[in-house]
């Protein structure tokens, strides 16, 4: 017999596409803060507009995606072409809030959205910034940690679960810490920017669980190691070549999120420990 769903199973899907389109958003605003933060523009003023005619977007182009494709990709006035990374960003974060909506509701971990769904949009904006500029800026970083501790305590508020807040704030500590060390014993290879964003990435990943927080950690420097190899494979660098390290931070701990606890327990069961 196949049983109904109760009420807050069955409400899920419907929050999940709610996060979606509330993504779509969001990531429409990211695009103005990537391009914008780099430059010390306002956020405010002036509205969106063409970067290279200067003329103002109209409102029905202003819509995530569906915007960039009715433009067939470029400016209505000047003809310039618009990046197709601004509908990816904008699809990015919508699939993101989507998705976390349901790995949290799996985890029973729903009132926690809040703060994964702005890790999910400073990631995505931090790193687009790192690829472009090779910087991630205090502006975005300080703020996240007061932003991202809130939104960590109303969620344990929410469930009575204060062994994961304890958890959040070791984990923001030990990969601060961690990641310092790195970078007092290799300056060049390991930026402060990185370092703070560390301590953001710790904490966040500390309020799931030990297995997330270590998969999510030494996960940048896998897929960091992965894509150097790459582009020494394609001649597109040397050993030299330095890479923004922001981005594969970001993905490890997002991989993490979704897959950390699996990976654990993979690892266990071969090790012969469960």
């Amino acid at each position: 017999m196949v049983l109904a769903p109760t009420g807050t199973e069955a409400t899920v899907p419907l929050v999940a596409v709610l996060s979606g389109l509330f993504g779509l958003a969001i990531g429409s605003f990211l695009n103005v803060v990537i391009y914008r933060t780099p430059r010390q523009e306002s956020l405010i003023a002036p509205a969106s507009h063409c970067p290279l005619c200067g003329e103002p977007i109209r409102a029905r182009h202003n819509i995530p995606v569906l915007g960039w494709l009715l433009l067939h990709g470029r400016c209505a006035d000047c003809g310039s072409t618009i990046s197709v990374r601004y509908p990816l960003v904008e699809l990015t974060t919508a699939l993101l809030f989507a998705g976390l909506c349901l790995r949290l509701s799996a985890l029973q971990l729903l009132p926690a959205l809040p703060a994964y769904a702005y890790l999910a949009a400073v990631g995505v904006t931090l790193a687009m910034i790192d690829l472009d500029h090779r910087r991630l800026p205090n502006v975005i970083i300080l703020p996240s940690y007061v932003i991202i501790a809130g939104l960590l305590a109303g969620a344990s508020l929410w469930t009575h679960d204060w062994s994961a807040l304890a958890r959040a704030g070791a984990g923001g500590v030990a990969l601060f810490a961690f990641y310092l060390l790195l970078a007092v014993i290799h300056p060049a290879g390991m930026g402060m920017g990185d370092v703070k964003l560390a301590g953001i990435l710790g904490a966040i990943l500390g309020y799931l669980s030990w297995a997330a927080l270590i998969i999510g950690a030494f996960g940048g420097f896998l897929l960091g190691a992965i894509v150097g190899i790459a582009v020494l494979a394609a001649g597109r660098g040397t050993r030299k070549s330095a890479l923004p390290f922001g981005p594969f931070m970001i993905t490890g701990a997002i991989l993490a999120i979704f897959v950390g606890d699996p990976l654990a327990q993979l690892y266990l069961r071969a090790m012969g420990q469960v």
